[in-house]
C-alpha cells in the first residue's frame, strides 16, 4: 500500500500517514488544527512485513484503509518514570 508521510511542525516527532498524498480531507478538523503546519517528508510502499521504525505496519496500514490517515505519535517519557513497584515504601 502507498501512503504518504507528513512530519509536524509544531510538535517534534509527530508524522501523519495519508493514503492519498496532499488530501487531508479525511483527518477530522479539530485533529488536523491540532497537528500544525505540516511539511511533506516521504512517500513510501507499505506492506505487513515492512519493518518501521516505531509502528507496526500492519497497524498502520488498517488505519489507512479504515480511517484515511494514521497520526504517529512522538514517543512518551512514560518508561523512564520509575513504576509503582519501583518505589520503596517506608
Amino acid at each position: 500500500m502507498q501512503c504518504f508521510i507528513y512530519k509536524s511542525l509544531k510538535k517534534d516527532e509527530l508524522y501523519l500517514y495519508l493514503d492519498k498524498k496532499d488530501d487531508f480531507s479525511a483527518v477530522p478538523e479539530a485533529l488536523f488544527k491540532s497537528l500544525g503546519r505540516l511539511t511533506f517528508v516521504m512517500e513510501l510502499q507499505l506492506s505487513p512485513d515492512r519493518k518501521l521504525a516505531r509502528e507496526n505496519p500492519e497497524k498502520v496500514i488498517a488505519s489507512l484503509q479504515s480511517k484515511g490517515f494514521f497520526v504517529q505519535l512522538p514517543p512518551t517519557l512514560i518508561s523512564a518514570m520509575p513504576t509503582s513497584s519501583d518505589k520503596q515504601l517506608h
